[in-house]
C-alpha cells in the first residue's frame, strides 16, 4: 500500500551536484526508493556550480541549488606552499601567501577572530536555509552529513522532524581525529545532534560513536548491494589477471599509494599480474608519479570514471582497499557482490565489518601482511573461488528492498 502523500527533503548541503562519491550515490538510491514508496521528494544543495546528479535520479525528484551571491560570506583565503622545483612558481607562490595572510590577519582585526568569521558565515548560510524550508514545508527533512544538519539548524528551531543518514563512522563527522576541525566546528556539529529525532546508522557496533547530545531514534540500516545470481569462475585460465581498486583517488583516506606499493614489491615475480585503479580525486598526480618511480607504467593502470563498475570488477581476480577509514564502502561491498576475494586492513572501520578474515578475504595488520596475503590470493585459484563465493552470500541480505523497507518504517516512526 502507498503511504498518504508527505513531502520529504533531502539535503545535503555541499558536493551533491557532479559529485560520485557514496554519499551522493545513497542520496539518489535513497530519493528514488521513497519516490516509489509514495512520498514526495525533493533534494536541497547550496553549491556555487553548475552541473548535474552523476547517479540517476527519478524525473519526478525536485532538485533545489539555494546558492546565491547575494549571501554575505566573509572569505578566509587559503594558501600553500610550493614543493616545485620552479625558481619562478615558487616567487609566485611566495607572493601569493603572504598576500593571503595579510588579508586574513586584516579580517580577524576587524571581525574579532576565526570565531566570530566562523559564526558569520554559518549564520548567513543558515538564514538562506531558513528561507528556504519554510516555502519548502515538507514534513520530513533527512539531511545527509551531520555538517547539513548544522547549516540548516544553526540558530533554527524546526517543527519539522530532521532525521541524519550516516555514512561512516559517526565520530568521523564531529571530530578532528581524520582531519583538522577547528574546536568551534567540532562544539557546533555535536551540539546540532540535540535537533534530530532520528539518525541511521551503517552497523550495530556503531552505536558506541554518538555523542551524548543526540537522544532520538537510532536504526541501523545498511547500504543497498547489488544482487547478482553468478559468481566469477576463478578457474579460468587467462592470459593476464588483475587486481583491482575502485576509490576516490584521496590517498590519506583511500591510500592507493600502499596497494602500489604492495604491488611493486613483488610485480616482478608475477609478469602476468597488473593492478588497476578506477576513481578520480587529488591523488592522481602522486600516484602517476609513483608509477614511473616504480617503472611499472605497463602494469598500473590508472582508469578514472566509470559508469559500469560491475562491468570492470566481474572481469577482475582481486579487490584491494587499503583504506585508512570507511563507513559502509559501496565499492567493496560491489566487489563481494560479484565474487571477488578482497584485502583490507584490520584497523579500517566499515571494511573491518564486512571482510571476513580467512572467509571472504583477509584483514592485514600492515602492508607485509597485505602482501603475504596478496600473493597467497595471487596463486591459489581455488581460495579465490572459495571466498568469492563465500562473499556473494554474505551481500545477499544486502538487498534494495531491505532497505527500503527499513528506512520506511523508521520514516513512520519518527512522523508518528
Amino acid at each position: 500500500m502507498k503511504n498518504m502523500l508527505k513531502k520529504i527533503l533531502i539535503v545535503q548541503h555541499q558536493n551533491f551536484i557532479n559529485g560520485s562519491g557514496g554519499t551522493e550515490k545513497i542520496c539518489c538510491f535513497l530519493a528514488n526508493e521513497l519516490l516509489s514508496l509514495g512520498y514526495e521528494v525533493e533534494i536541497a544543495t547550496n553549491e556555487n556550480s553548475i552541473g548535474q546528479p552523476v547517479f540517476h535520479l527519478d524525473s519526478k525528484i525536485k532538485i533545489t541549488n539555494i546558492y546565491s551571491d547575494d549571501i554575505n560570506q566573509k572569505e578566509i583565503k587559503p594558501y600553500v606552499n610550493y614543493h616545485g622545483k620552479n625558481p619562478f612558481k615558487w616567487i609566485k607562490f611566495k607572493v601569493k601567501k603572504k598576500l593571503a595572510k595579510l588579508s586574513n590577519k586584516k579580517l580577524m582585526l576587524s571581525m574579532g577572530g576565526f570565531d566570530n568569521v566562523y559564526k558569520f558565515n554559518l549564520h548567513q548560510r543558515s538564514k538562506l536555509w531558513n528561507q528556504f524550508i519554510l516555502s519548502s514545508k515538507p514534513d520530513l527533512i533527512i539531511t545527509m552529513t551531520i555538517g547539513s544538519l548544522l547549516e540548516i539548524t544553526y540558530e533554527k528551531e524546526f517543527n519539522i522532524p530532521i532525521v541524519n543518514s550516516v555514512n561512516g563512522r559517526p565520530d568521523y563527522d564531529y571530530t578532528d581525529q581524520l582531519w583538522y576541525r577547528s574546536k568551534i566546528d567540532m562544539k557546533f556539529l555535536k551540539e546540532s545532534y540535540k535537533h534530530l529525532s532520528g539518525i541511521q546508522i551503517l552497523f550495530n557496533s556503531y552505536k558506541d560513536f554518538l555523542p551524548g547530545t543526540f537522544n532520538g531514534v537510532c536504526k541501523v540500516i545498511p547500504n543497498p548491494v547489488p544482487q547478482l545470481n553468478e559468481v566469477i569462475n576463478h578457474s579460468q585460465s587467462k592470459d593476464r589477471y588483475r587486481i583491482i581498486n575502485m576509490a576516490s583517488l584521496v590517498l590519506d583516506c583511500k591510500q592507493q599509494d600502499l596497494a602500489l606499493k604492495v604491488f611493486a614489491e613483488i610485480a616482478e615475480e608475477y609478469p602476468n599480474w597488473d593492478l588497476f585503479f578506477w576513481g578520480e580525486g587529488n591523488g592522481l598526480n602522486k600516484l602517476e608519479e609513483l608509477i614511473e618511480d616504480y617503472k611499472l607504467q605497463n602494469r598500473v593502470f590508472l582508469k578514472g570514471f566509470t559508469e559500469t563498475p560491475l562491468e570492470e570488477l566481474k572481469s577482475s581476480d582481486i579487490f584491494i582497499f587499503p583504506s585508512k577509514y570507511e563507513g559502509f564502502p559501496l565499492a567493496l561491498t560491489e566487489a563481494m557482490s560479484v565474487g571477488l576475494p578482497s584485502l583490507g586492513f584490520e584497523s579500517c572501520s566499515g571494511v573491518n565489518e564486512l571482510i571476513k578474515h580467512n572467509k571472504t578475504g583477509f584483514l592485514a595488520k600492515n602492508t607485509e601482511e597485505m602482501k603475504n596475503y596478496l600473493e597467497k590470493l595471487m596463486i591459489d585459484s581455488k581460495l579465490r573461488q572459495d571466498f568469492g563465493i563465500n562473499a556473494q552470500k554474505d551481500m545477499s541480505v544486502y538487498t534494495s528492498e531491505y532497505v527500503k523497507g527499513e528506512w520506511n518504517q523508521m520514516i513512520k516512526e519518527v512522523l508518528g
